[in-house]
């Protein structure tokens, strides 16, 4: 009895959880629900009147794959144009970003375009990009097809979910659809991952200051 116990062990240590960090960024039009999304991923609450973002806030929270905790380092920006010039600043060198429209709104549809475009110009050659349709909640007054979307999002090989911040519709899939398609792999390469991807928290050699910040 005791032989099989003491077989089923590794010399009595358990499998370690790999630990990927990656930057992601949120764009969108002001008012399309950015923020709520992220509250409601971070903290499982909706606020009906959330205050505008200023500028930029930042928030942590993680996601679990497997035998990998990826935890998402989450810049929500602010969508009024006057803060537009200080969007680079916060997307680069991001490995994801979700760019927001509100269904009932097929201006802000077009506004998401046009981020996706400014993405694929000036941001990380290998940015993941997810694109939601936020508001789903309010499919009575949806002016921004369903079928529209997913055909742009297939033409441009970005991922796609209709979301509601308000229920908490898709957001937990949308952001571990983002964590499904992060290189994890990199992560055995502390150099290639700390410089272009993320960082293995567990290799001593990679030490970020950063990975102390999702404690608030």
């Amino acid at each position: 009895m005791s032989s099989r116990g003491s077989g089923g062990r590794s010399n009595g240590t358990l499998p370690q959880t790999k630990i990927c960090q990656f930057k992601l960024v949120l764009l969108g039009d002001m008012a399309v629900g950015k923020s709520s999304l992220v509250l409601r991923f971070v903290k499982g609450q909706f606020d009906e009147f959330q205050e505008t973002t200023i500028g930029a806030a930042f928030l942590a929270q993680s996601v679990c794959l497997d035998d990998t905790t990826v935890k998402f380092e989450i810049w929500d920006t602010a969508g009024q144009e006057r803060y537009h010039s200080l969007a680079p600043m916060y997307y680069r060198g991001a490995q994801a970003a979700i760019v927001v429209f509100d269904i009932t709104k097929p201006e802000t549809f077009e506004r998401a375009k046009a981020w996706v475009k400014e993405l694929q110009r000036q941001a990380s050659p290998n940015i993941v990009i997810a694109l939601a349709g936020n508001k789903a909640d309010l499919a009575e007054r949806r002016l921004v097809e369903y079928e529209e979307a997913q055909t742009y999002t297939e033409d441009t090989g970005l991922l796609f979910m209709e979301t509601s911040a308000k229920t908490a519709m898709n957001v937990n899939e949308l952001f571990l659809a983002i964590a499904k398609k992060m290189p994890k792999t990199d992560t055995q390469n502390p150099t290639h991952a700390a410089r272009h991807r993320g960082v293995n928290l567990q290799d001593p050699d990679a030490h970020s200051t950063r990975a102390c910040c999702g404690g608030n």
